[in-house]
């Protein structure tokens, strides 16, 4: 149930930090299909592109209307982020980093709804448990991380070539002596690994700890004294401001970083 904690707060934050997942592979938490994760992610992506699906299929030379007018400043907005790291051909990577900053701020701002919204709505269907922040899982931070790294060493081999970049691995940045080829490979294998790691563990802590702020906060909401029920209002209102520019942040720093991974893959040593 998602209704007020009886077993007290700890409780309470507990019950909410359970995802829905029928399937689990292991009892480790990791390797589990949440499904509420996957069904808002999914949900958010194809929102969002019949959104701008929209816009541009109204586009008009003209006067445009607000909402043509507010999809072209995060285009403009988006695409000179990319210009400014990436002077290539940016016809793939300027989509591909619009899609990440959109959708990674539409699944952060799912933390902006009532912690016990969805879940209760969820609970009317038989469902227990339901989390609405899909970056606020593990699973989901380093699915996006992993395609990242897998676009990274795509890029990789189309600028570099095969036999570029592996030459690459094995002798940058120490040099080509035969002695010096395995440090190169095992400090590159690093920094390469490093990447969606950081990706990752940076976004899912960030909203992780947003998450639970705002489970306090609504655990204070029915803690049975008005004077908490106050501090809560007060509490989410001033919390809620404060998090808009965090989630913002968040999906700005992983769009940026996408794009300076990419680009890098383009450089030659």
């Amino acid at each position: 149930m998602a209704s007020e904690p009886q077993g007290g707060l700890t409780e309470y934050i507990q019950h909410h930090l359970h995802h829905f997942k029928p399937v689990q592979i292991s009892e480790g938490g990791f390797w589990s299909v949440h499904i509420d994760s996957l069904t808002v992610s999914l949900f958010l992506g194809v929102a969002f592109c019949l959104w701008f699906w929209s816009k541009a299929r109204k586009a008009t030379s003209g006067v445009p209307s607000k909402g043509q007018a507010f999809v072209e400043i995060i285009l403009e907005f988006v695409d000179g982020q990319v210009k400014d790291v990436f002077h290539g051909d940016r016809r793939i990577l300027g989509p591909l980093a619009l899609t990440v900053f959109v959708w990674v701020f539409l699944m952060n701002a799912m933390d902006l709804l009532p912690v016990d919204l969805l879940p209760w709505i969820t609970h009317q269907f038989g469902i227990g448990h339901f989390r609405a922040v899909p970056t606020a899982d593990l699973n989901l931070t380093f699915a996006m991380s992993i395609t990242v790294l897998l676009l990274v060493i795509f890029y990789s081999f189309k600028a570099k070539g095969f036999g570029g970049y592996t030459h690459e691995l094995f002798t940058a940045p120490f040099g080509a002596h035969p002695l010096l080829w395995i440090p190169n490979f095992l400090l590159n294998l690093v920094e390469l690994l490093s990447k969606p790691v950081s990706l990752s563990m940076r976004l899912f802590g960030n909203m992780y700890a947003g998450e639970l702020v705002f489970m306090l906060i609504a655990g204070l909401f029915s803690a049975g004294s008005w004077i908490l029920y106050g501090m809560g209002v007060i509490g989410y209102a001033v919390w809620g401001i404060f998090h808009i520019l965090i989630i913002s942040i968040q999906a700005f720093i992983f769009m940026v970083l996408t794009i300076v991974y990419i680009s890098m893959a383009h450089d030659h040593h």
